[in-house]
């Protein structure tokens, strides 16, 4: 009896200890928003327009929260959109002035812009976005935020063309950028109802039928998924 007793206490108790074979310091990992103060941040749907596929199509880039963010030196705004739990990034540049938000046709609330360069990925590009909120009230507190902050970065006078200064790396050709509010106004047309769900893919018809051309602007830094319409199939970007 006393020695299954002791048996049934080493099961119970187990005093069993690993030693690590590497000491591994911690180490502080940062999301180059240290230096920026968040104004803005409401929970959203974005998609990107692919002109690189036949037919040109939308594309979900993620759902998150979407941010506006204030330098605390340059006093400049971006935007900047995470993916839930991969916190990857989907959107990431400054509000120039130039851009205009474009209501989408038959919703009210989603909207359309283009940028000149957006730094999602690690080469800055031209981007045709749309943004798709929960509700009209969302989606108007988004649009003041936004041309709020554009406001901001005009009178500030600076250049909003190049990288934000949170995570420089890379550098873009230099170009002018050009107008795309004919093209915004066409797609934005096309677009069709969205609305923000999480974890399935909405299916608004769209037929894209415009291709985006614009160029980056100068940059020496590096800043720091599906719609189908009718005739269109969306897809999730990875």
């Amino acid at each position: 009896m006393a020695d299954s007793k002791e048996e049934h206490d080493e099961v119970e108790n187990p005093e069993i200890h690993f030693e690590p074979l590497v000491q591994l310091d911690k180490v502080d990992i940062k999301s180059m928003e240290e230096d920026e103060d968040e104004v803005f941040k409401i929970r959203a749907k974005l998609f990107r327009f692919d002109n690189t596929v036949e037919p040109a199509e939308w594309k979900e880039r993620g759902t998150g929260d979407v941010k506006l963010l204030k330098h605390k030196q340059t006093g400049l705004i971006r935007i900047l959109m995470r993916r839930d739990k991969t916190l990857k990034i989907c959107a990431n540049h400054y509000l120039s002035p130039h851009m205009q938000l474009k209501p989408n046709c038959g919703s009210d609330r989603a909207w359309v812009w283009s940028t000149p360069c957006d730094y999602s990925d690690e080469e800055p590009r031209p981007e045709l976005l749309a943004i798709r909120l929960a509700n009209a009230e969302n989606a108007q507190k988004f649009k003041a935020s936004f041309e709020e902050s554009q406001a901001i970065n005009e009178k500030l006078g600076k250049s909003t063309d190049a990288a934000p200064e949170s995570d420089q790396k890379k550098s873009s050709p230099s170009a002018k950028p050009e107008s795309k509010d004919s093209e915004t106004d066409t797609v934005a047309e096309k677009l069709g109802e969205l609305s923000v769900k999480t974890d399935k893919t909405s299916e608004d018809n769209t037929k894209p039928e415009c291709d985006q051309s614009e160029t980056c602007s100068n940059s020496a830094d590096k800043p720091t998924e599906t719609v189908t319409n009718e005739n269109t199939e969306t897809k999730t970007e990875s």
